[in-house]
């Protein structure tokens, strides 16, 4: 059985191949004031530890983070009962589309000076509201009262 053989020492200078063209210039082909380097030089001249020169970065910014203001809970239940007065408020008597337009109105109130956020949510509620809750109380006293008629009218029995 035969073992590999161990490679050249990196640690030991190796004498220097011939016909084999280098990627470095030797430290005496470098330009400028520099004191040779010990290894191999790099392409670029090397960093002097000086401090460093004005005009590098620009100054930090400080950021401030500010909260955006809160939504108002009432514009939120404004759109909500509006959607629900929309979509169901024929079998709740239109009570959902009342509550919408009164909700509405004191969203409005509340979000006018801009401490609270939900003005369009208010505005959509109080149209939802106004647009669903004429047919609804219409439809509301067509029951109402087609019910009470109804139960008043006798009816002949043949």
């Amino acid at each position: 059985m035969t073992y590999p053989q161990p490679g050249p020492d990196p640690t030991r200078p190796q004498p220097p191949v011939s016909g084999v063209p280098t990627l470095y210039p030797p430290v005496s082909a470098v330009p400028g004031p520099y004191p040779p380097a010990s290894g191999p030089p790099g392409p670029y001249p090397p960093v002097s530890a000086g401090p460093y020169q004005p005009g590098g970065y620009p100054p930090a910014v400080q950021r401030i983070a500010v909260q955006p203001p809160l939504t108002s809970g009432m514009a939120t239940g404004s759109l909500v009962l509006g959607i629900l007065g929309v979509l169901g408020g024929w079998c709740l008597f239109g009570l959902p589309c009342i509550l919408a337009v009164i909700l509405g109105h004191l969203a409005l109130r509340e979000t006018r000076d801009g401490r609270r956020s939900g003005h369009g949510m208010a505005v959509a509620g109080l149209v939802l509201g106004y647009v669903f809750v004429g047919p609804m109380i219409a439809f509301t006293v067509m029951v109402f009262f087609g019910s009470v008629v109804g139960a008043a009218t006798p009816t002949p029995t043949p």
